[in-house]
């Protein structure tokens, strides 16, 4: 009798973002022969850093969090060289700009903080309570409460209508890519936990710098870049172009929501968000601090000057701002947010020259209530799935599900049921 031909890995991982480079690390240290597919010319998904005429720009606004249980536990923070933002927000208001931080770490800039400036001290007693409350209670209590939409979570916790719209709307539109507050307010007061407990940061290089470091770790041969998946097979996978069949009793779907729905059929996928990120060159910095501005209007999402984080954003000594707005704006939208931009730096933006442009369509996927914060990746029989839109749109969330398709993959082909998922998997 004939015997079976070895299969050409054990698993093969398709996608080289965050989950799918999670799962792989995982996989790879458990002892099995992986191979990760990666469509693009680089791991990264949508966490890729390019330069454009001499600037360093990422593929949509993004920062790090270095409160997420993931990115402690895989990172190397040190050698990222990360970069912090100033603690809080500017909101730009029609009195101007007015400081939202956090008094614990910058109490000499928390004067805006006072009863009658940004907010009455109804709204600021009721922001303490908030806060303390996040930062203190237990994970897993926080996922075990009744879900809610975020707008119905801060009615409920007593805030006025206009600390809502002046503060919360148009900070947290940046944060979910929506400004009707109708993500599930779990994932906001998981959100609010991660800002008061970690700090904003980018990588000196980009946030393209964490899937390289990823990247990095895993043995040579494993990730194979430019290896387009056209469909999964009983045996593995096809590759497309005519590039023949890769054979695999196990694979991990780790795409995108909707490249994963069309290797998939059948999976159950959320809506998406969709973001546009302009990145503009002045002559000189509209502002000497690298804060990240909102604008109660809600002309845009946010808007910083990247290289008062590092100079090294800019290859010319120029400032390079990164202004972003939900959609894909049309060229008279486009001119629109240069001349808000000018009134919220108060300076001429006439000569600002555009530097690139991106817009990113599936940036994050619908999170409405009730959320489920993390979801098995079991898809059938040697079939999984992982990715924030099967977790939360995070970071943190891509991380763990590739964790928790690892641990899954593992239970099955060792044959017994895996372990619960922790509070940070």
């Amino acid at each position: 009798m004939r015997k079976a031909e070895r299969p050409d890995a054990d698993v093969v991982v398709v996608g080289a973002g965050a989950a799918g480079l999670a799962c792989t690390a995982d996989l790879v240290r458990a002892g099995l022969r992986v191979v990760l597919l990666e469509a693009g010319d680089a791991a990264g998904g949508r966490m890729r850093t390019d330069r454009v005429h001499g600037f360093t720009v990422d593929r949509g606004f993004q920062v790090l969090n270095t409160s997420y249980p993931q990115v402690k536990h895989r990172l190397e923070l040190r050698a990222l060289r990360l970069r912090p933002f100033t603690p809080g927000v500017l909101v730009h208001t029609g009195s101007g700009l007015r400081r939202f931080t956090d008094p614990t770490r910058r109490l000499r800039q928390s004067g805006d903080l006072l009863p009658g400036r940004l907010a009455p001290g109804r709204d600021l007693a009721a922001l303490a309570l908030l806060s303390a409350r996040d930062v203190l209670t237990p994970v897993t209590r926080m996922k075990a409460r009744p879900d809610a939409t975020t707008l119905a979570a801060l009615t409920g916790a007593r805030f006025t209508p206009g600390f809502v719209e002046t503060f919360f709307r148009p900070f947290l539109s940046g944060v979910f890519l929506e400004d009707r507050l109708d993500t599930s307010a779990r994932f906001f007061h998981l959100v609010w936990r991660s800002l008061l407990r970690g700090t904003a940061c980018l990588p000196a290089a980009g946030i393209g710098a964490v899937p390289d470091q990823l990247a990095s770790r895993l043995p040579p041969g494993v990730l194979r870049t430019g290896a387009p998946v056209a469909a999964l097979t009983a045996a593995g996978v096809t590759l497309a172009d005519d590039r023949g069949e890769l054979t695999a009793r196990t694979v991990v779907v780790a795409t995108g929501l909707r490249a994963a729905a069309r290797l998939l059929p059948g999976l159950d996928v959320p809506g998406a968000r969709t973001v546009t990120t302009l990145y503009h060159a002045a002559g000189r910095s509209p502002l000497a601090e690298p804060t990240l501005v909102v604008d109660a209007r809600r002309r845009f999402l946010n808007t910083c000057v990247l290289t008062e984080l590092h100079p090294g954003y800019s290859g010319d000594g120029r400032a390079l701002v990164s202004t972003s707005v939900l959609g894909s704006p049309d060229p008279a939208g486009e001119a629109a947010v240069r001349a808000a931009l000018g009134e919220v730096y108060g300076t001429d933006t006439t000569d600002w020259e555009p530097v690139h442009r991106v817009t990113v369509h599936d940036a994050l996927p619908a999170m409405p209530p009730p959320l489920r914060l993390s979801r098995t990746t079991r898809f059938a029989a040697g079939r999984y799935v992982c990715g924030d839109h099967r977790a939360t749109g995070s970071l943190q969330g891509a991380l763990a599900s590739g964790t928790r398709a690892a641990r899954e993959v593992l239970a099955d082909l060792r044959g017994h049921p895996p372990a619960p998922p922790r509070d940070d998997a």
